[in-house]
C-alpha cells in the first residue's frame, strides 16, 4: 500500500514540475532573446511526463509505446532538420494538427471501448474528440494551402448553411454518444467522419492571406482537446499542457487577428483571404525602377536606415546578406534598425527567426507599434519583399478588403526602396499603392542577389 502511495505522491510531484517547466517555457519564449532556452524548458517538462507516465499502474503495450516514440522522435527529427524556414509556417499547421488528430484518437478509443464513464466524464471526452478531429482536418487543409498543393479556395452557394448542419449533426451525434442513447461503434464513427468532414469543409474557403489567423485558431482547439481529453484520463499534465497552449493559441489568434483589422467571424466566414483579390480602389500611376548602384549610395550618405523584411525575404534566404549590409551601414555611422509586423512572413515571429538565424542583434529589431513613429525620420526604408503590410491604402481607402489593417509606415520614409522580384500583387492579391509613390523606387531582382549588389555599390564607395 505504501509502495502505491510513494508512486502516485512521485507522479503527481513530477507532472507538478511539469507545469511549472511548461509554464516557464512558454513565457520565454515570449521573448527572442530567452525562445530558444524556454523551447528547452518546455521539453524538458514533456520529457519528464512521458518517463513518469510509465510508472502508472496497469500501463501494459510498453513494446508498442516506445516503437511510436522513437518513431515519432524520428519523423521530427528527420523533418526539422529537412524543413526551410520558408516552409515552417506549413510545418507548424502539420504538427498541430497532429496534436488534435491524438486528441480525437483518444477519445475515440475511450468511447469505442464502450465502459460505462460517468456523464460529465462522455461529454468531455465527446467535445475533445469534435475539436481535436476539427483541428486535425482542418490544419490539414491550411498545410495543403500554404505548401502549394491546393491552389485556390473552394466555395459554394449555402456553404455556410451546410457547415452549420455538420455541425449540428456532429453535435446531434456526439450527445447521443454522451448520453448512452445510442453509444454503437456506427454512430461514433459517424460522429468522427462528421466533424472530420466540417474541418475541412470550414477551412477550404478560408484564403491564404488569412492562414496565419487560422493555424492560431486551431492551435488553440488542439489544446483545448489535449485538455479536455486529459480530464477523461484523469492525467493532470495533459490537463496543464493543454490548457496552457489553448489559452496561449486563443491570445495568439486575438493578436493576429487584431493585427490584419479582421474579426474571428470575418476570417471564418467571410470571403477575403483569397489570393484572388479584393475590391480596393484600382491604383493611378507607374513604378520607377532604380540601379543598386544608385540605392548603394543613397544608404551609405544617409543617417538612418530602417529595413521592413518580409516573406520575400524568407523565399531569396536572403538574411544573412541583409546583415552583411546592415555591418558595413552600421560602420559607416548610419543608424539601422529592423521592422516587424506582426503577420509578416505567414506566422508570427517568423522575420524574428530569420534574423536572429543571420546573427541581427534583438535590439536593432521591433516591432510596429515601437518603430512606426521613426519611419518619417528615417532617409531611407528599405522593404524587402513585404508587401500588403506596407500597403498605404489600409490607411486611406475604405473600399479596401484591407482597410483598417496596422501597417508598417514605409510610405512616409524620405526615400523607400522595394526589393521585389516582379509587379505581381502580393499574397492577398491586392495591388500596392506604396510602389506608385512619388518617394518609392524599385528594385526588381531576386532578394539575395539584389542585396548583394547593394553590398558591393556600398563597399565601392569606400
Amino acid at each position: 500500500m505504501s509502495g502505491v502511495l510513494s508512486a502516485d505522491l512521485l507522479i503527481q510531484g513530477s507532472y507538478l514540475l511539469t507545469a511549472f517547466l511548461f509554464i516557464m517555457g512558454l513565457k520565454r519564449m515570449s521573448s527572442p532573446v530567452t525562445a530558444r532556452s524556454g523551447i528547452v524548458w518546455a521539453g524538458a517538462g514533456m520529457l519528464l511526463a512521458i518517463l513518469v507516465t510509465f510508472l502508472y499502474p496497469g500501463m501494459t503495450n510498453y513494446p508498442l509505446i516506445i516503437a511510436a516514440i522513437v518513431v515519432g522522435s524520428l519523423l521530427a527529427w528527420w523533418s526539422g532538420k529537412r524543413v526551410a524556414m520558408t516552409d515552417m509556417p506549413q510545418m507548424i499547421a502539420l504538427y498541430n494538427g497532429m496534436g488534435g488528430g491524438a486528441a480525437a484518437a483518444i477519445a475515440a478509443v475511450e468511447l469505442y471501448k464502450g465502459e460505462a464513464h460517468g456523464l460529465v466524464t462522455m461529454v468531455l471526452a465527446v467535445i475533445g474528440g469534435l475539436i481535436g478531429a476539427v483541428s486535425f482536418s482542418g490544419s490539414a487543409i491550411a498545410f495543403g494551402k500554404l505548401q502549394g498543393l491546393i491552389k485556390r479556395s473552394f466555395r459554394f452557394g449555402g456553404q455556410q448553411a451546410f457547415n452549420l448542419l455538420l455541425l449540428v449533426g456532429a453535435l446531434v451525434l456526439g450527445g447521443m454518444v454522451a448520453l448512452h442513447f445510442n453509444a454503437s461503434p456506427a454512430v461514433i464513427t459517424g460522429f468522427f467522419v462528421v466533424a472530420l468532414v466540417l474541418g475541412i469543409t470550414m477551412t477550404l474557403p478560408i484564403g491564404g492571406a488569412d492562414m496565419p489567423v487560422v493555424i492560431s485558431l486551431y492551435n488553440a482547439l488542439t489544446g483545448l482537446a489535449v485538455a479536455f481529453e486529459g480530464f477523461v484520463l484523469g492525467n493532470a499534465a495533459m490537463i496543464i499542457a493543454g490548457t496552457v497552449v489553448g489559452s496561449a493559441g486563443t491570445l495568439l489568434t486575438q493578436l493576429m487577428a487584431k493585427a490584419m483589422n479582421r474579426s474571428l467571424g470575418n476570417v471564418l466566414f467571410a470571403g477575403f483571404g483569397d489570393t484572388g483579390g479584393g475590391g480596393a480602389s484600382e491604383v493611378t500611376g507607374s513604378m520607377k525602377p532604380i540601379e543598386a548602384a544608385d540605392v548603394g549610395v543613397m544608404m551609405a550618405f544617409a543617417n538612418k536606415v530602417i529595413i521592413v523584411p518580409g516573406y520575400g525575404m524568407a523565399v531569396a534566404q536572403a538574411q544573412h546578406k541583409v546583415w552583411e549590409l546592415t555591418q558595413l551601414l552600421i560602420d559607416r555611422g548610419v543608424t539601422v534598425k529592423f521592422a516587424i509586423h506582426p503577420v509578416a512572413g505567414r506566422m508570427p515571429g517568423h522575420m524574428n527567426v530569420l534574423l536572429a538565424e543571420a546573427g541581427v542583434p534583438y535590439d536593432l529589431i521591433s516591432d510596429l507599434d515601437e518603430i512606426n513613429a521613426e519611419f518619417e525620420t528615417a532617409d531611407v526604408a528599405l522593404v524587402i519583399g513585404a508587401n500588403d503590410v506596407v500597403n498605404p491604402v489600409a490607411r486611406n481607402d475604405k473600399s479596401s478588403p484591407i482597410y483598417g489593417m496596422p501597417i508598417l509606415n514605409a510610405d512616409k520614409a524620405k526615400n523607400c526602396i522595394v526589393i521585389k522580384r516582379g509587379q505581381g500583387a502580393g499574397f492577398s492579391g491586392i495591388e500596392n499603392a506604396l510602389f506608385f509613390l512619388d518617394n518609392t523606387r524599385m528594385l526588381y531582382g531576386d532578394g539575395q542577389k539584389a542585396v548583394a549588389e547593394l553590398i558591393g555599390a556600398v563597399k565601392a564607395i569606400g
